[in-house]
């Protein structure tokens, strides 16, 4: 979840799964909050021929009677899941469910659950009126003529939102992703699989430089892909053609991947000992940046027709990384763009940041490329 952008309203589906719910439970909630109107809200959801644990969560009812307002949720899951190794994939859906009503007061009511293994938690939180009233109202600072709402203990802004609260989310959401992570990082090191976080902004080459990386080292290593978009599994179908097996994840309205889709991911695609898993995360220079998914690091394309100053635009993602991509300098003869200045910038937010210059597409300096991986590899 992104309290900057709210993507955690969204859905999300792995490719090759046709319906389970992702937190898998077989329960009622019942939320009322007592506030003169009612909203009722009904789930239903049909038997699948899967077998999931079911958890049974004792918060049936939560009544706050000084509002006069009341909610209905009801989750009603009849669910008989038999789940087996050789089934056919299905889709697993991810539904978040965001409120905010905003009559008088605000009220905000973030639902997230989250299950990997033996692991599964439901956070609940609530913003009332009271609480509003004992925060000042979040004021911008003014730099000459420009705006600046990123100065506060949050690092951003959200109506309606106090930093305090947006921070207690965040750190949240983040702790649970991060052991998440944690749970993948064993995985892999435990099968001596390099998993590579691969991040940019759309537009950038991620998928041509993938495929021809895969066509170079095919031959003499085992290679899957994670793939992660919005919506499609246009990239992935680019990757299988390679003849290297990949999986989509599309993440609804979500703008990154987590920590649980890799997971699960991951686990349908079979990986073998002492082989490279590539994850290609959703375009995107902003959220993927906090959120852990088990790799051993992060790689950030960087193409020559976005600007030499992106480093210091977006400096948490590529204070993150590990290496800096300068991709498609096959255009640089036709573009302004100052290659020392965009590794100097670079620089001046991670010192340490490694830089490769390459073409996916006319092939130079993908030698240096493959090279730093097999190193990585032997590390």
């Amino acid at each position: 979840m992104c309290t900057t952008c709210g993507c955690a309203a969204g859905e999300r589906r792995i490719e090759g799964e046709e319906h389970a719910h992702f937190h898998h439970h077989g329960h009622d909630h019942h939320h009322s909050h007592e506030h003169n109107h009612a909203h009722d809200h009904d789930h239903h959801h049909h038997d699948h021929d899967h077998e999931h644990h079911h958890h049974d969560h004792g918060h049936s009812h939560h009544d706050h009677a000084h509002h006069g307002h009341s909610h209905d949720h009801g989750h009603h899951h009849h669910d008989e899941h038999h789940h087996g190794h050789h089934e056919t994939p299905r889709t697993i859906v991810i539904h978040h469910h965001y409120h905010h009503q905003g009559d008088v007061h605000h009220h905000v009511h973030t639902a997230i659950a989250q299950k990997m293994g033996d692991v599964e938690f439901e956070l609940e939180m609530e913003q009332k009126e009271s609480a509003e009233k004992s925060e000042e109202k979040f004021q911008p600072r003014e730099i000459e003529q420009d705006l600046d709402y990123g100065h506060g203990e949050a690092g951003t802004h959200a109506p309606g939102m106090s930093q305090k609260r947006m921070l207690q989310i965040e750190m949240d959401v983040l702790s649970k992703n991060n052991h998440l992570a944690e749970h993948n990082r064993e995985y892999f090191a435990d099968k001596h699989i390099l998993a590579l976080n691969l991040v940019s902004s759309p537009g950038s080459g991620k998928t041509t430089l993938l495929t021809e990386t895969l066509m170079r080292l095919r031959e003499r290593l085992s290679c899957a892909v994670i793939e992660g978009d919005q919506q499609t599994t246009n990239d992935a179908e680019r990757i299988r053609a390679t003849g290297v097996p990949a999986i989509q994840v599309n993440t609804g309205k979500g703008c990154h991947l987590d920590a649980q889709m890799v997971h699960d991911a991951a686990t349908r695609l079979e990986l073998k000992e002492k082989s490279l898993l590539f994850i290609e995360n959703v375009g995107n220079l902003v959220c993927p940046a906090s959120f852990d998914l088990g790799e051993r690091a992060k790689v950030a394309v960087l193409s020559v027709t976005e600007g030499e100053d992106k480093p210091l635009k977006y400096p948490h993602m590529f204070a993150a990384s590990e290496l800096m991509i300068l991709n498609k300098i096959d255009l640089l003869p036709y573009l302004h763009f100052d290659v020392a200045a965009c590794i100097a910038n670079a620089r001046r937010i991670n010192p340490n940041i490694q830089v490769i210059q390459l073409s996916a597409t006319s092939g130079e300096g993908m030698e240096a490329w493959v090279s730093w991986l097999e190193t990585q590899l032997c590390a």
